[in-house]
């Protein structure tokens, strides 16, 4: 049946035709109701001679159209036309599997990436009942942003009446050769081939076949005849799998021949198992160390992270101190399914329903709640960041303000209004009463737990994060890190009386303090520690009140515990994070990347917008961090010494950085010269330096011993002197082209304060949301940001308080993004760079962990 421009099926106009093959011509459409161009498939007209065989091919397309997974073709409608089945989907833009293997082997990362898609396409069909049965390259589309979707579900079962090898040859493309045939034949199952009764396990097969083609650019199984290539499935093993030549790591030809095992209850017998364990393969790991980029923090709070690159190959899970897998080994359920970033997850009281904040394909953070089990989640309704989880069923949340600050929130898990409680908090945990709450309050820019809230029993001169309270009550467990721009630190606990007892010290980074049932230890994920994570991010270690520490899990990429239930089942984020620095030009018709390693991370432009300054904060940079040098021209990056990169002095020669070891400035050459350490006089951390447009006197934020942050400017020979009040601490060059002035945000109101003698000034114009970048050459005016994702920059004039927007920067690929770090702009502002973080995750629960 050929379809003319046009003709109308019900609302849809038939555009162009798309293409033909053995289930039928597919066409482009306009669906006139919804305004969207959509795909209809129109099924050969013997389809509606049996009404039995209509009947249910409507009601498998019903079971896809259910399907709602982004790796799963949405099926929008069915009808008929002329006695004509025929099935409306959404329109795909790219090409099928069979096209991007061609006859070659993909790369392992883009068929590990699509393996994974794949496996949680059929998971989620499998879980609604659904059985794919003619799995296969054709069947498969990847899209040209790289997402790959499975074609056809449930078609292959309206074959029932026909042989298994009648379905493969009629559910194939156009057959215009014997070879496309015995493709197709070649994808089969051994239950497929004798004809007996199948269920998910044969889709688990038929991946296993195309993930060996992905890999290898061969078929697994192929005959000079479709009776010998069956008999291949049945009685032969596929030559073992290598790419390009050469032996696939271990992990993966695991994986691979696992899924080919002849007998279906010798394979994967999920394929969300599967999906885990391509994932702990696959993953890109990263170690999180500078406080401003973490996803699961707030920028406005955190001046950096630091990413670990994972060894790739390493496969399995390690936990506790074996790396042998036994019969007791932990059991892991995968619990997420969509593509983002998971920031807090929590059980709630009942045991079953868990509870998380997630931002997924892009949208802003929101609450979800989902059940083992089950595919959905279902959203709660409320963009805010989780928290805890009453034993009561009450939540407390972090409402984001427009500013940036963080409001802390109580709601019922089963609806409500959240009811705001108090301003400026980072972190919150429930008492056992579920009534109480220990928080981590700011005031005048310091840092306290306070339990209950108004009751201050520890003040921090660095930064608190993940407050914990104890079954019993009587001790809470946190992470403190002494230097503000670093997430290095410690897990400290105080008790009631407010004494500190350091659990465990030397972490590159810390990320989610639990307590156990029992009490008798608090379980944390870091990396660092002197090498007890080497080649992971985040692993998950445990801590007694004695201070003994022992190694609970690791694998590839990050491992996050999020919540321990009553019961022992543990919540973990499993997945990766990387930075990128990214660079706009006058004239360029897109950004371009400079991302040189594992985790690059931006701190400044040259003036003339030529070179950058940025550090390597993960593996490739070791311990304490590298200074790097590069132009913006592409060109190789020079390693200019160890530290955290801060600023490139007016004529370009030296490049000022913190050392972080030894909690000093560091002044490294950029060309011919020696490096030069600044005395501290005092100060005992550091989160910002700068030089003076002079190119003598440094300016910087720190503090000196109890006292709080503040910013001071030094002269390299000189000694410190502070120029704003305490909690006062510049973030970014805010220094004015005569050196006069300096921008900082206090309670909200931008101001300017003096380097010298003077008053400081509110800056005109200014809003509460604006964070200062940078003064424009000239000095009349200041460059400020607001928003997240896009970030809007203004050009904001100091004396008329008139502002212009000059750019809106967005990421290209925004999922897994909360948003846009450091910008530094040229002093014309027509040209800038920045850096964004990306992490996704996927929330898995853990049973029989230790």
């Amino acid at each position: 049946m050929n379809l003319t421009s046009g003709t109308r099926l019900g609302p849809y106009e038939i555009v162009a035709p798309l293409g033909a093959g053995g289930m039928g011509e597919v066409y482009r459409a306009r669906d006139s109701r919804l305004g969207r161009d959509v795909a209809v498939k129109v099924l050969p007209p013997q389809f509606s001679i049996d009404e039995e065989r209509l009947r249910r091919f409507e009601q498998e397309a019903r079971a896809a159209g259910a399907l709602n997974h982004p790796n799963i073709l949405s099926v929008y409608d069915t009808g008929t036309y002329d006695g004509a089945p025929y099935v409306v989907s959404e329109l795909l833009d790219g090409e099928t599997l069979r096209a991007r293997i061609g006859e070659s082997p993909l790369p392992q990362r883009k068929a590990v990436d699509y393996a994974t898609q794949i496996a949680k396409g059929l998971a989620a069909a499998h879980e609604r009942g659904i059985v794919h049965r003619d799995l296969k390259p054709d069947n498969l589309f990847v899209t040209r942003d790289g997402r790959v979707k499975i074609l056809d579900f449930g078609l292959a079962k309206m074959t029932d009446a026909v042989s298994q090898s009648e379905t493969a040859l009629v559910t194939g493309g156009p057959q215009t050769s014997a070879g496309t045939a015995l493709g197709t034949v070649g994808y089969m199952s051994p239950e497929q081939v004798r004809g007996q009764k199948v269920d998910h396990r044969s889709d688990i097969f038929s991946f296993g076949v195309v993930l060996y083609e992905m890999l290898t650019g061969r078929r697994a199984f192929q005959g000079d005849s479709a009776v010998e290539t069956m008999n291949a499935i049945l009685k032969e093993d596929p030559k073992p799998p290598a790419n390009g030549g050469q032996p696939l790591p271990p992990g993966l030809d695991r994986i691979v021949l696992h899924c080919l095992e002849k007998s279906p209850e010798e394979r994967f017998q999920s394929a969300r198992d599967v999906a885990f364990d391509i994932d702990a393969l696959s993953g890109t790991s990263s170690q999180t160390s500078i406080k401003a980029a973490s996803g699961r923090r707030s920028w406005a709070r955190v001046a950096g992270v630091a990413a670990v690159a994972a060894a790739a190959g390493a496969g399995l899970f390690v936990a506790g101190r074996s790396t042998a897998a036994s019969p007791r080994s932990p059991v892991f359920q995968p619990l997420t399914f969509r593509r983002g970033n998971i920031t807090f997850a929590r059980f709630a009281p009942d045991g079953r329903t868990l509870v998380y904040a997630a931002s997924w394909e892009g949208a802003p953070l929101e609450l979800f709640s989902t059940q083992p089990g089950s595919p959905e989640s279902r959203t709660i309704g409320l963009q805010a960041d989780l928290q805890a989880v009453s034993q009561r069923g009450e939540m407390a949340l972090l409402l984001r303000k427009p500013g940036g600050d963080k409001v802390l929130a109580r709601m019922p898990i089963g609806g409500g209004a959240p009811r705001e409680v108090l301003e400026q908090v980072q972190s919150a945990d429930w008492a056992p009463d579920g009534d109480s709450l220990a928080v981590v309050h700011t005031v005048s820019g310091r840092d306290r737990i306070e339990f209950p809230i108004g009751r201050a029993l520890y003040e921090a001169q660095g930064w608190l994060s993940d407050v914990a309270v104890s079954p019993t009550g009587d001790h809470i467990a946190f992470a403190e890190h002494p230097v503000a721009t670093d997430s290095r630190g410690y897990v400290a606990m105080i008790d009631l009386q407010g004494k500190r007892t350091i659990l465990s010290a030397g972490w590159e980074d810390i990320f989610g303090v639990h307590w156990t049932p029992a009490g008798n230890e608090v379980w944390f994920s870091a990396s660092g520690g002197g090498g007890k994570t080497a080649g992971t991010d985040h692993a998950i270690f445990a801590a007694t009140m004695t201070g003994s520490v022992r190694t609970v899990m690791s694998a590839p990429g990050s491992l996050d515990v999020e919540d321990i239930a009553p019961d022992g089942r543990v919540l973990v984020a499993h997945g990766n994070r990387r930075s990128s620095i990214m660079l706009h030009t006058p004239g360029a018709a897109q950004e371009s990347e400079l991302t040189w390693m594992d985790f690059s991370w931006l701190s400044d432009l040259s003036d003339d917008g030529r070179r950058i300054l940025f550090s390597e904060a993960g593996v490739a940079g070791g311990a304490g961090y590298a200074v790097y040098l590069r132009g913006t021209d592409r060109s190789p990056a020079v390693r200019l010494g160890k530290g955290l990169s801060q600023s490139l002095s007016p004529d370009g020669g030296w490049a000022l950085a913190i050392d972080l070891t030894q909690n000093k400035l560091v002044i490294l050459p950029t060309g011919p010269g020696e490096s030069r350490t600044i005395d501290a006089h005092g100060i005992k951390a550091y989160s910002f330096a700068a030089w003076l447009p002079d190119g003598k006197r440094l300016l910087f934020a720190g503090f000196e011993e109890g006292k709080a942050f503040r910013t001071y400017l030094q002269d390299p020979d000189g000694a410190p002197r502070a120029i704003t009040p305490a909690g006062v601490a510049v973030r970014s060059n805010t220094v004015s082209p005569d050196g006069k002035w300096v921008v900082a945000l206090v309670k909200d109101v931008l101001t300017a304060f003096p380097t010298g003698a003077g008053n400081p000034q509110p800056v005109k114009g200014a809003m509460p949301e604006d964070t200062p970048i940078r003064w424009r050459g000239d000095g009349r005016v200041l460059f400020v940001s607001q928003g997240r994702l896009p970030v809007r920059i203004f050009a904001l004039d100091v004396a008329t308080g008139a502002r212009t927007l000059v750019h809106e920067i967005t990421p290209r690929d925004t999922v897994g993004v909360d948003s846009v770090g450091d910008i530094r702009l040229t002093p014309d502002g027509n040209s800038y760079a920045y850096n964004y973080q990306q992490q996704l995750n996927s929330l898995y629960q853990i049973t029989g962990l230790k």
